[in-house]
């Protein structure tokens, strides 16, 4: 599992339901501040249409598991201690919580649309949740700007002493747990018009450099949890008309529902699968609980599925660009215990054969001759791009 996905958000606005109704694991869950100290990880998954139908097969994944067509890749999911506003001082737990996220490539923000809880996590009524969507790209932003302070400090004593380095390198260096490059940096200065010299910028130069830093490094969807009460549904409408939030992608979100309905499923009550638009009722039950799972169905129905699926899948494939690519060829078609398309895997978007063969092990990189499309039988070179959902055979002398 090559990618971890951050939940974050701030106390008491249904991280750890979420994070349970992904992975189905048991961490505690409160209407209370801080439930979630230690950041918790589990194994979720992401939904690929399975390429072994087209070849007349039925696959038998290694990992995850594949279910009429569909198959569910494993990914990582990490549960991270509920932010407060100064957490890039230390308040709260901000100094576990800013560590926690250096693991994360990208982030699902769980924002309470009710309204129901304050900054703190408090219980309240009518709280806008725009304040809390600020308040968390703001402590972001911020963690970033006393980064890139401490980057461009260090650059200026190197050039005092007159060492040869370039800003971006000296950023690059600083900020390299983000996952970026000096090329990277270099684009970003360049695109907001500024010089390749922190002498001129300003302090909103700097903000502006750490935020455009920030969305770049740790790209974040908003899951907008408990989308099932009226008042979040008044709230969604009023947010994601909002130009000042453009840059944001929303999903609608029912944690509590996703939840009922695997709990549901697991005692053989419902028909149901992570991501599903609707669920069948197997079992008989009672009135009541008959009742509560028409009123799940009215949300799942209108919105298609209860978000959560969606959120991680919005993560992964819409904010990083991850591709999904299928092992090819004889073996990956039927080994010597009968195994076939056993595995799936996630790599960056723009990844070439050349990528795809080092990712499965250094010595097949080294020895790649070339790939063969399985679908076109068309030779692929190392530099080919590969596709969302591509089936390669590679050929290697090793």
């Amino acid at each position: 599992m090559s990618y971890n996905i951050g939940l974050v958000g701030k106390p008491s606005v249904g991280k750890s339901t979420f994070f349970n109704a992904a992975t189905m694991n048991d961490v505690p869950e409160g209407a209370y501040p801080f439930t979630t100290i230690d950041p918790a990880i589990g194994e979720a998954y992401v939904r690929v249409d399975c390429a072994a139908p087209e070849f007349d097969e039925s696959c038998t994944p290694d990992t995850g598991y594949c279910r009429e067509g569909t198959r569910y890749v494993p990914t990582k999911l990490v549960d991270v201690a509920g932010l407060v506003p100064g957490a890039h001082e230390g308040r709260g737990l901000g100094n576990q919580f800013l560590t926690d996220l250096n693991e994360t490539d990208v982030l699902v923000h769980v924002v309470d649309f009710s309204g129901e809880t304050d900054l703190e996590g408090e219980p309240t009524e009518d709280h806008d949740p725009r304040d809390d969507i600020d308040f968390l790209e703001n402590e972001l932003d911020q963690w970033y700007v006393g980064i890139l302070e401490t980057g461009i400090e260090k650059f200026q004593n190197r050039y005092q002493a007159k060492d040869d380095h370039s800003i971006e390198i000296e950023l690059a260096d600083q900020m390299s747990a983000f996952g970026t490059n000096k090329d990277e940096i270099k684009q970003i200065i360049l695109a907001l018009d500024l010089e390749l010299d922190p002498e001129t910028w300003d302090d909103d130069d700097r903000d502006a450099l750490a935020r455009e830093i920030r969305k770049r490094t740790k790209p974040m969807v908003v899951a907008a949890n408990k989308m099932d009460t009226p008042a979040a549904q008044e709230n969604w409408d009023e947010i994601t008309d909002d130009p000042d939030y453009d840059h944001l992608q929303f999903v609608p979100v029912s944690a509590h529902a996703e939840k009922a309905l695997k709990n549901a499923a697991e005692q053989g009550v419902v028909d149901y699968h992570a991501g599903d638009d609707d669920f069948e009722i197997v079992a008989d039950i009672s009135d009541e609980q008959e009742e509560g799972l028409e009123q799940i169905r009215e949300f799942v129905t209108t919105f298609g599925g209860t978000g959560v699926q969606q959120a991680i899948e919005a993560a992964l494939f819409d904010e990083l660009g991850v591709i999904a690519v299928f092992p090819g060829g004889a073996e990956a078609m039927g080994d010597e215990q009968g195994r076939v398309m056993r595995d799936c895997f996630l790599l960056p978007g723009g990844s070439t054969t050349s990528d795809f063969a080092y990712h499965l092990h250094s010595d097949i990189g080294d020895g790649l001759l070339h790939g063969l499309n399985c679908r076109t039988k068309r030779q692929m070179g190392g530099d080919t791009e590969l596709d969302h959902r591509e089936v390669v055979e590679l050929v290697t002398t090793n």
